[in-house]
Parts: C-alpha cells; structure tokens; sequence
C-alpha cells in the first residue's frame, strides 16, 4: 500500500518517491524486550481500496508446475513463475514455522521503479512466507525473487522475524532495464524494539558483520553509479541515498516510530522536532532499548495511537469537531488563505484494512492476532499459524470493498466505527470496554489452550487449533454483532439512552433485550431518563465565535 505524500512537503521538501504509496505500520519486539520471550511484529494494512481478511494458502498435494503472480496492490496479472518443489502452508502474514514478514512501502527514488519486473512487494511476502522456515532464509528468498525475475515496486521496508530472529530488511529496485535489486537487512538487538512506517530507517551498517548485517554486494557502488553518493564506504547510509528524508518523511511517517518508541523507551522527547518534521539532523536511533518489558497487550494497545499527550494529539484541536474525533478525513494537507497546513498521520486510521500481530513463540504454536478496519476500535482475535481452516467472517470470498456481506467481519467492524466517528468521545469509550474484555479473555484463553496441546500429536494439535482459533472468531462476530445493535439504540439521533448495566452485560449475551435500558416506568418499552450531552465546549466556543450574532439569546 503506498505512503501518501503531504502536499505541503511536496511543495516545500520535493519528491523522493513517486505515484501513491503505502500507508502501513510496523512494530517490532525482540524477545529480550516481550514479557514472555515471545517476538511480536505488528502490521496495518492502510489503504482506502484493500478489503481486510484472511488469507490462507495450503501447499496441494501435486501442485502445478508454474504459478501465476498477481500485483497485491491492483490485481494485475504480472506472469509466470516456477513454483517451489516443497512449500508451507501460511494464514495471513504468518506461516506453519512462525515466520512472520510483513511491510510499509517508503517509495524512495520513482527513477528505480522497474516497469518489466515481475514480482511486486506483497508477492514477495506471500511467496517467501511459502518457501522459508526462518527469517534468513526469507531473505533469501526475497533477494533470489526479485534478483531473478525483476522487481515490480517501489522502495519498500520489510519486517522479517522467526522464534529466534527479528529483521528490518530494506530494498529498492534499479530501474528500467537494469533488473534486479539493492538492499540491506539488519538483524534487531535482544532486548530492543525497531519500528517502520513508510519510510527508509537504515542509515549507515557494518559491511563485515555477517551475524547481523546483510545486503547487496553492489549497495554502495551502484548508488555511487548513479550519483545518490561520493564518500567513503564506512559512511555510505542506505536511506540518504535511496529514500532522502523530508517533511513528508518526518511528519507523515517517521512520527508514527517516534510516538512508539516514546510509549516505550526513555528521553524520547528531545526527538519530537525530527517527529513534527523540523529537524532532520535530529535523526532518531534505528532501535531504542524499552524501559521495561513490554506484553502482548501493550502491544495491541501501541497500534491504537493518536499521539494522545503530544503536540500532534489528534483529539485537541478545532479538527477534532465537538465529540474529539481523533480522525482527519483525506487529503492529507488543506489550504487556507494561501497557507498549505497538514494533518496528522497516526498509526491508527481510518483506513485500514486488516491489521495484526504476529507472535512467534518459543517452543509453542505461534499466534497470529488478527483484526479488521481500524485498530482503535475493533479487536485482534488469536488465529494459531498452523490453522487448517479460516473463519468464514474472514474469508477471502465472503464480501468485497464493492459488496456488502452481512456475514463478513471486515463489514461489521466498519459498521461499528462509521457510526462511532459521530460521536467519537462517549462510542469509542463503550467500544473499547468490549475490545479490552475480548483480548484480556483471549489472552487468558490461550493460556489454557497452550496447557491443552501439550502431548498432542501434531496432527491432534493442528485439529484442536484450527478448531479453536474458528470458534472464537465466530463468538467475536456475533460479540460484535451484539455490539452494533447496542451502539444504534443507545445513541440514535445524538440522545443518549440511560441503562442498567455495562456495555459488557448487553455484548456478552447476558443483558441483550429491553431490560437493559432504563424504561419510563409504565412498562411499554419507552425509554426514560434520557440525556442530551450535546457538544463539547471547545466546539461550543467556535460556533459562537463565528456566528454567536445569529445564535446569541435574546
């Protein structure tokens, strides 16, 4: 998914990367840094046309000997390939050894895009995810693809991460008629986390460090080549040759690092002029050590950002409407009198199609935590990665950005927050009250579940999984389901409708009828005690100051 570049920057900055972009999220936890030793590595699929589920592929017995690559971005047939002789069965971004890679797209230099390659970025993923079982052979992997047969995108940042390992990995093409690719790969510390988001991150790396650091043998001379760099090899930096920062970069991508980090790490502040894009000497570390161990839940929690408590906080300004919306609909810029103005690009959008957390496990089946549309408000339910079957509200065929199905998650959930966009401030309360229930419970869940498959056989563990991983994404549907109908009666028509108990009674199943809500005593289902909070008084401020003559009381 391509990054969006502000149009102020465009003016200001210039261009470094060309067409549409990316829009994705990636953050990622060593196990030296995890409560558990588990590794975790987080993706938002951000794109206004990308249809969340859940994509499943099972090797076939006697598989074809070719196999046909598609351009995840537009469905664009891009040819032929042979396939593999042995190849893994995956969910999502996640296959059945816990190798996890997923992405966000920095673009850099348009002059290196390829028009004849033949593997795009998201074949990459899905086809390495099939033919590797850790993450350095899915560099591998990636290099022999692209290498071979032609690179068929723009600058691209990738996740790459087994049960001992977690890589950032970056590449770029070499443009028309020079197939093939650049890149470098760099192995995270124990104990750190690293983040990307639509924006190259690798600056200078160790060239004989094999343990920790790959990449191109031509990485240097080709940029030399094509004047992106003349100094000496030690000081050659990988992002300032192939993806030079500018304002777009800072505010648009690198802010989303920089509030991660700072959930996590110490004295991240004296970083938040490079964030707002106002100083680029300022350059955050590639990897930030946290001050504590960090849970899967806080995880989950980090990909729900705002910058809430930051000078980019989207719930504080005039934007944000009379109910706090954290939200700012596209484009990216405005202007105003002549005047170009940006607004903020946060982790969590409007946009997103599916969004995850992959946790590869030690010694343990690893869980793909998977959800769809916006990370804010919807929920990640545990999908264990040798799943044979994927539930039918996830389904690839069930529904599509062009037709409504009433039985598909990604559906549903855009239900629930379209409406609560309207009322940010009270629905989004209500709402994250069952996401935090559902993934405490999950959490727990999995717990007993891992206490189960112990002494199963493989074939017993993998029907118990399966089994388990469908059934709790049904009972999240029809959770959410409950959900829905609780959000519109209560909140109809900007009223809102007193109750008896908790959201959690009513989406659970335990309260879901008219009881729920206080009725007006004379036993006809009528409400009584309805409130009408109104607008909030920085929205009630504004409207005066721009037509309190009209509106004043006399």
């Amino acid at each position: 998914m391509k990054k969006i570049f502000l149009t102020l920057a465009l003016a200001v900055a210039g261009v470094v990367a060309g067409g549409d972009a990316s829009a994705c999220t990636n953050f990622i936890i060593t196990r030296g840094a995890s409560t558990d030793g588990s590794i975790m590595v987080t993706y938002a699929a951000d794109s206004h046309q990308l249809y969340g589920c859940l994509y499943k592929y099972t090797p076939a017995k006697r598989a074809a000997a070719m196999m046909p690559v598609y351009e995840w971005d537009t469905g664009k047939y891009l040819g032929d390939i042979p396939q593999a002789a042995t190849t893994y069965s995956t969910v999502g971004n996640m296959n059945e050894h816990s190798l996890i890679i997923t992405e966000t797209t920095y673009g850099g230099r348009e002059e290196l895009v390829d028009p004849e390659g033949r593997i795009d970025y998201g074949s990459l993923i899905y086809i390495a995810l099939q033919r590797a079982r850790t993450a350095r052979e899915a560099i591998d992997v990636i290099v022999d693809l692209a290498n071979t047969y032609g690179y068929a995108s723009s600058g691209e940042s990738f996740s790459i991460a087994d049960t001992e390992e977690a890589w950032i990995m970056e590449l770029i093409g070499k443009g028309p008629g020079n197939k093939g690719i650049v890149w470098v790969a760099r192995r995270i510390p124990d104990g750190y986390i690293c983040a990307h988001a639509n924006q190259a991150r690798i600056t200078t790396f160790p060239k004989d460090d094999p343990e920790n650091c790959l990449y191109a043998p031509d990485v240097v001379s080709f940029a030399r080549e094509k004047g992106y760099f003349t100094g000496d090899d030690d000081d050659f930096s990988f992002c300032d040759a192939y993806a030079p920062l500018n304002f777009s970069a800072m505010r648009g991508c690198e802010a989303r690092v920089w509030s991660f980090f700072r959930t996590f790490a110490d004295d991240m502040d004296k970083y938040v002029d490079y964030a707002m894009g106002y100083n680029a000497d300022n350059r955050m570390p590639l990897w930030v050590k946290p001050a504590e161990k960090i849970s899967p839940k806080q995880v989950f929690d980090a990909m729900r950002d705002h910058f809430e408590g930051t000078p980019m906080d989207m719930t504080k300004d005039l934007g944000a409407g009379g109910h706090g919306l954290p939200y700012r609909w596209r484009p990216m810029s405005f202007e105003v009198d002549g005047k170009e103005y940006v607004n903020e690009r946060a982790t969590a959008t409007q946009q997103t199609g599916f969004w995850m957390v992959g946790q590869a496990r030690p010694g343990k089946t690893g869980i793909l935590w998977f959800g769809v549309d916006d990370a804010a408000t919807s929920c990640l339910t545990p999908i264990y990665c040798t799943t044979t079957e994927v539930p039918e509200c996830m389904a690839e065929d069930n529904g599509s950005m062009l037709e409504y199905s009433p039985t598909s998650a990604f559906w549903l959930f855009n239900r629930v927050t379209n409406f609560a966009y309207m009322r940010y401030d009270m629905m989004s309360a209500d709402i994250r009250k069952v996401v935090d229930f559902w993934e405490r419970s999950m959490i727990k869940a999995v717990e007993g579940v891992d206490f189960v498959v112990e002494g199963m056989s493989p074939r017993q563990q993998r029907k118990y999984l399966t089994q388990f991983s469908v059934n709790t994404a049904n009972v999240m549907f029809e959770n959410w389901t409950r959900l829905d109908k609780y959000l519109l009666i209560k909140y109809m028509d900007g009223n809102v409708k007193s109750e008896h108990d908790d959201v959690l009674r009513y989406v659970i199943g335990e309260g879901g009828d008219a009881s729920h809500f206080v009725d007006n005593g004379n036993g006809r289902d009528i409400p009584g005690d309805i409130q009408f909070p109104g607008y909030n008084d920085k929205w009630k401020r504004a409207v005066a100051a721009d037509n309190g003559e009209v509106l004043q009381a006399r």
